[in-house]
């Protein structure tokens, strides 16, 4: 009787914007796509459990308000975030945060394009967004395969037209393969769905909530390692430090580059 494949779920969300305006501004000129991935099950079970702890002891139980992890809002001490303006309740929030990232079972791969070099390297650029949605879901991909195991994906809501567009793109690499370095037929044998899920922050998605918090830091470190930015914050660089272990990498040589982190356009 053969062997019920594992399960997984990708988890999706950006950090900057997909428009091509203002790019002579760092903060507009590229745009991230982070995706962490769990198997459904023990270890997705463990984080989200894990989490929830962390915020009851952070904010204090709240059953019918939840708090839900938005970077934005966190930055800007926002609702529940007021208390972090508390310098002893900031530091446990920092290191229960950390420890969230360095303790969970998950995997994860980073792909940021530079709008600016994609917007001169062609006369039609493709959807930013949706260009390292399909460089995101080809590694993806090629890690179920080469793992035998199958899976979806979620990304967060970016609301109207906005969900349908990611919708179709989503459609278009599973189908057609566009954008994408495989044909349709390797996306249809380790994909379980051909529509993407897509959930609002008020779902309160622990794999979602993890992305938000990883994907500026983690673009900010590359950035910075590239020679873009002239440094990293104290705090990005523990957060480099608790992670570097879950990128995607290939298994035999340990590259990263290509397999766990993503350039584009491919110019270098």
């Amino acid at each position: 009787m053969a062997q019920t494949p594992s399960r997984y779920r990708l988890y999706i969300d950006e950090s900057g914007d997909h428009t091509y305006n203002l790019l002579d501004r760092t903060s507009h000129r590229y745009l991230a796509l982070l995706g962490v991935w769990f198997e459904q099950g023990e270890a997705y079970v463990r984080f989200a459990d894990g989490l929830d702890a962390f915020k009851r002891e952070i904010f204090g139980p709240r059953p019918d308000e939840p708090v839900i992890l938005h970077r934005s809002d966190i930055i800007n001490r926002k609702g529940p975030f007021g208390i972090l303006c508390d310098e002893v309740a900031h530091r446990r929030f920092d290191e229960g945060l950390l420890r969230l990232a360095a303790e969970g079972d998950f995997k994860m791969v980073l792909v940021v394009i530079d709008k600016r070099q994609h917007l001169r390297q062609y006369k039609r650029p493709y959807h930013p967004y949706h260009y390292c949605l399909a460089a995101m879901l080809d590694r993806y991909g090629g890690w179920l395969g080469y793992k035998n195991c199958v899976g979806d994906v979620m990304a967060e809501s970016r609301k109207g037209k906005a969900d349908m567009a990611l919708k179709q793109a989503y459609q278009d690499v599973y189908d057609k393969g566009k954008y994408s370095m495989f044909g349709p037929e390797v996306h249809g044998k380790v994909l379980t769905s051909r529509k993407i899920k897509i959930k609002p922050k008020e779902a309160n998605s622990p794999g979602l909530q993890l992305a938000d918090m990883l994907a500026y830091p983690l673009k900010q470190a590359w950035l910075a390692e590239r020679g873009v930015l002239p440094r990293v914050g104290e705090f990005g660089k523990r957060i480099v430090g608790a992670t570097c272990g879950k990128f995607n990498r290939n298994d035999r040589t340990g590259k990263l580059a290509g397999y766990g982190r993503v350039w584009l356009p491919h110019t270098t």
